[in-house]
């Protein structure tokens, strides 16, 4: 009887407390009175005999024991998620949405146009796209707030089940008529005669550039640094010097000849994989199976 009761609503709010880490933002997001979710929890927490949060100042984080409730709670939805979705397929993919957390660079243009490819043969998917750092796409994963992550990433994660990897080298982009331009892998050293724009510490292709210029002991002073890859972009297109890339971020553009990318030749610019990411032991919905298999055709570099 008492896993029966752990199927009850009251999960519902205790669920919503964890991700928003504060009974009064839960309240905001479930439109119920912040008392009402107390109410609910300390149901749950007389059930099972164990407090469920640690309360602090600034927020209530889950204890050992709401860790493991948040993880069944979790798959039970994801769980009823997926047979609505697939009882919904059962005469074909007419209905369904997908919900993908992602890298910025992958959402340019890779996914728009992989999305909008996709609605041409099932014009009745619906997708939820969230951009978010490497980290955070990896965390909404797990959580069950993404049936999809794509992002990079260079270490293993517990729980994250790996659908499809690929290296992911760094490209030197510029303008077709840059000096650079005539060659298709560059080094360090031929690139510093030149100005550069660089993403902040934290992208993980300037984490990769900034390890080669260690190794190599060279150091770049860059003339602009934004965390804004159209910023980026469009300081190369306008003649101002190169920048660094990812190849599916400027894939497109690549393609239309807008810009020139050249794979930077150094030791350690491969430190990190393109990862298509979902939960470990969850089974997916035949609409989002079927998007993961489309997304694994479109990813890999054309020959």
């Amino acid at each position: 009887m008492l896993s029966h009761r752990l199927q009850e609503t009251s999960l519902r709010y205790f669920l919503e407390v964890v991700r928003c880490g504060s009974l009064t933002e839960a309240a905001v997001r479930l439109n119920v009175t912040a008392s009402a979710i107390s109410r609910q929890v300390a149901i749950l927490e007389d059930l099972l005999g164990v407090p469920l949060f640690d309360r602090r100042p600034r927020g209530m984080v889950p204890s050992a024991a709401g860790e493991l409730l948040a993880a069944h709670a979790r798959r039970g939805a994801l769980e009823a998620d997926r047979v609505v979705s697939d009882i919904q397929g059962l005469q074909g993919l007419r209905r369904g949405r997908v919900r993908i957390a992602s890298s910025a660079g992958f959402a340019i243009e890779f996914l728009p146009r992989a999305i909008a490819g996709f609605r041409e043969r099932y014009p009745g998917i619906q997708f939820h796209l969230r951009v978010a750092s490497p980290m955070d796409v990896t965390t909404a994963v797990l959580h069950g707030d993404a049936d999809i992550g794509l992002t990079y990433s260079r270490t293993a994660e517990q729980g994250i089940r790996i659908e499809h990897r690929q290296p992911a080298s760094v490209l030197a982009i510029m303008r077709p008529d840059h000096a650079l331009a005539r060659l298709r892998s560059v080094t360090l050293a031929q690139m510093r005669a030149f100005p550069i724009a660089l993403p902040e510490a934290d992208n993980t292709v300037r984490q990769l550039f900034d390890i080669g210029c260690s190794e190599r002991r060279m150091v770049f002073e860059p003339v602009l640094v934004s965390n804004h890859f159209e910023t980026l972009t469009n300081f190369v297109l306008y003649g101002g010097g190169l920048s660094i890339s990812g190849e599916i971020t400027v894939r497109d553009r690549v393609r239309r000849g807008e810009l020139h990318a050249a794979e930077i030749r150094e030791r350690g610019m491969r430190g990190r994989a393109i990862e298509l990411q979902t939960l470990t032991g969850r089974t997916l919905p035949e609409v989002v199976r079927t998007f993961l298999g489309f997304l694994r055709e479109q990813l890999p570099a054309p020959a």
